[in-house]
């Protein structure tokens, strides 16, 4: 029967399409994308898997899962040059979100003034608190009772972009860096996507650096 004689074909939302962007192993990416197939995370779906480096873990991964891969090699290429390649895949696959999964390469202005509030990444500690590289040890040695990580915007300046979520991890007194790295990124496996529905759902505001949620409304 056609549409035409059955009425009007009914409306399917359009699913909000994520580009990721890894350079190892992808264990946030693939957290997002179990969330996905298991509906946890629904009205998403991945539209591109892009690393910096050449056998990254995580794009084997991803081609394993079926999903479209790019690699777009940065070391010894000028920044412009290697962002505007990027960002050209990421225009042609259609992306609207997208999420830094262990992606080691800062983002330049250009590329961030493509995607304003569009550009996600988690990070294992609770900002403002230890930004950079090692942030697990950091917190560990600066003899911090409680860590945990952080899912927020990104902007111009490292690790700094406005808080969508965090979740708090104990340090316990036989913890040592490794283990605490561990318990964390447990966390983040989960932060990660549900930061992901609260930002897909459009029910929030940002007031100054404040992520204001909207509560759900009810027919």
């Amino acid at each position: 029967m056609s549409a035409s004689a059955s009425g009007p074909a009914p409306h399917v939302p359009k699913k909000t399409r994520l580009g990721i962007l890894l350079s190892g192993r992808g264990s946030n990416f693939l957290a997002i994308a179990r969330a996905i197939a298991e509906g946890s995370l629904a009205g998403v779906e991945i539209a591109v898997v892009l690393s910096n480096v050449v056998g990254a873990p995580g794009i084997a991964a991803a081609r394993e899962l079926g999903l479209p891969t790019e690699c777009f090699v940065s070391r010894g290429r000028p920044r412009a040059e290697h962002d505007a390649d990027v960002i050209a895949c990421l225009r042609q696959h259609r992306v609207d979100l997208i999420c830094l999964a262990g992606y080691m390469r800062l983002l330049s202005a250009d590329f961030i003034a493509a995607y304003p509030d569009r550009i996600l990444n988690i990070h294992p500690s609770l900002l403002p608190a230890f930004p950079g590289l090692d942030a697990q040890m950091q917190a560990f040695e600066y003899g911090c009772t409680v860590a945990g990580c952080t899912v927020h915007f990104v902007d111009e300046h490292l690790d700094h972009g406005v808080i969508v979520l965090q979740r708090t991890v104990p340090v316990l007194d036989d913890d040592d860096a490794h283990t605490l790295a561990a318990r964390i990124l447990e966390q983040e496996h989960l932060a990660y996507p549900e930061a992901i529905a609260r930002v897909v759902s459009g029910r929030y505001r940002i007031e100054g650096r404040r992520f204001v949620a909207h509560a759900a409304q009810t027919s």
